[in-house]
């Protein structure tokens, strides 16, 4: 039977060294790459391409001023405007999201009634008729969009308060929907702050 020595592996602090310089140059370059020149480069490349998209899709009113975001809804109440899907957080970019509350929760079920009741009220139509975006809060809170049916439910209010016809407002709205993105995602909707952008511009009230 033959005897074989084992010896232990001898700890060379050189060989160390030779494995750790690679590695933490390669960190450190993946750092920089992906950290640092990736951030850049798709930042300055966006920039370019999306101009406005990058800068927040910022919008300006007819006299230049600036008033908002397409992105970004805004509450509306006066009569001549028309008016977006309720939020709960008020439509605070800075604190989105929904109540998430279930659809058995008291407190949602009355708020939805109350909301109902005046609408109903306001448009002279059947509770079944209220488009449900004019009800249910988005998850959100600050989806800028409605849906034509919504908008087309307050046509007769703007235009009464902006003394218009009711199918020259009719066709202005036509005009601000927007169909499914790239043709296939989502459903036609209606930028809020698009449409009464439109409507200052084409209609405006005399003060």
């Amino acid at each position: 039977m033959n005897n074989t020595l084992l010896t232990q592996p001898v700890f060379n602090p050189q060989q160390q060294h030779a494995h750790w310089r690679p590695a933490l140059g390669l960190a450190g370059t993946m750092l920089f790459c992906c950290g640092l020149l990736y951030s850049v480069s798709v930042t300055a490349i966006g920039g370019w391409i999306f101009p406005d998209q990058a800068n927040g899709s910022l919008l300006s009113a007819a006299d230049n001023s600036l008033t908002g975001s397409a992105l970004i809804a805004q509450p509306f109440s006066a009569a001549h405007y028309f008016h977006g899907r309720p939020s709960s957080v008020g439509t605070d970019p800075m604190s989105t999201g929904g109540s998430n509350l279930a659809p058995s929760n008291p407190a949602l079920r009355e708020r939805v009634a109350a909301s109902s009741t005046a609408l109903t009220a306001l448009y002279q139509v059947a509770a079944t008729e209220l488009p449900v975006d004019l009800l249910a809060s988005s998850g959100s809170g600050v989806d800028p969009h409605i849906s034509p049916a919504a908008a087309a439910l307050q046509l007769a209010r703007v235009a009464t308060a902006r003394g218009i016809s009711h199918s020259a407002l009719e066709t202005l709205l036509q005009q601000q929907i927007e169909g499914p993105q790239f043709g296939l995602l989502g459903e036609p909707r209606v930028n809020v702050l698009l449409l009464n952008l439109a409507l200052d511009q084409q209609f405006p009230r005399s003060e």
